[in-house]
């Protein structure tokens, strides 16, 4: 399904389903960097990143390990973008040429409500309008946790561009309900790409067999 969020040419592999050899598939490194994680940690990092070798054959990039920043971000081979997720019943990587592809942003999460009390604290009170009006048109999405998608999509792109945290109230995100784009307005001063100040981002989500998911493509030299 993310393939269908993201534009040519992006490699992309996902699965609904964990399989045991994803383990054994390891690299040495990767294996490691879980020896003392929990199981179920361990099967979704495996998978994940068996996603990510699919992708990487997709783009025709050679296989290679995939460890993890300080921030837990994903450590890409040189001249790749790229992006992990993963939620209950669904992984998935998407990569790119740095060359092509500023940066790449992707997150899945279920199609299930969030508490009142994190919907506070990750939205700004013009986005919890903006739900609700959503929530009472077209009940089927939880458009609560589309727009926490949404906020960690933005973050996936933006933290390896700007090398900070970029909090939940600093950027202003409006789903478009008909055309399965949202966009991104950030309201804090954004990191250069290609000589250019980046202001916001734009994005695509679809909402499919109990998943939700989210997808920033970053081209060079052209914006959003």
């Amino acid at each position: 399904m993310i393939d269908e969020l993201l534009p040519s040419p992006v490699g992309t592999g996902s699965t609904f389903v964990d399989y045991d050899a994803a383990l054994t598939a390891l690299y040495p490194q990767e294996a490691a960097a879980v020896a003392s994680a929990r199981p179920k940690r361990r099967m979704e990092y495996a998978n994940v990143r068996m996603c990510a070798r699919r992708a990487m054959s997709e783009l025709g990039v050679p296989p290679a390990p995939v460890l993890s920043g300080a921030r837990g971000e994903p450590l890409w081979p040189d001249g790749i973008v790229g992006s992990l997720t993963h939620c209950p019943g669904f992984r998935a990587a998407a990569m790119a040429r740095s060359s092509a592809f500023v940066g790449l942003g992707i997150d899945a999460e279920p199609n299930l409500p969030l508490a009142a009390d994190l919907l506070e604290f990750i939205s700004l009170p013009q986005e919890r309008a903006r739900v609700q009006a959503l929530t009472q048109s077209s009940p089927e999405v939880c458009w609560d946790r589309l727009l926490f998608s949404a906020k960690e999509t933005v973050f996936k792109v933006w933290f390896p561009l700007a090398k900070r945290e970029l909090g939940f109230n600093e950027a202003d995100i409006r789903i478009d309900p008909d055309s399965g784009a949202f966009s991104a307005r950030l309201l804090v001063q954004g990191p250069t790409a290609d000589g250019e100040r980046i202001e916001g981002f734009n994005g695509r989500w679809l909402s499919r067999q109990g998943i939700l998911l989210t997808a920033i493509a970053l081209r060079r030299a052209t914006g959003q």
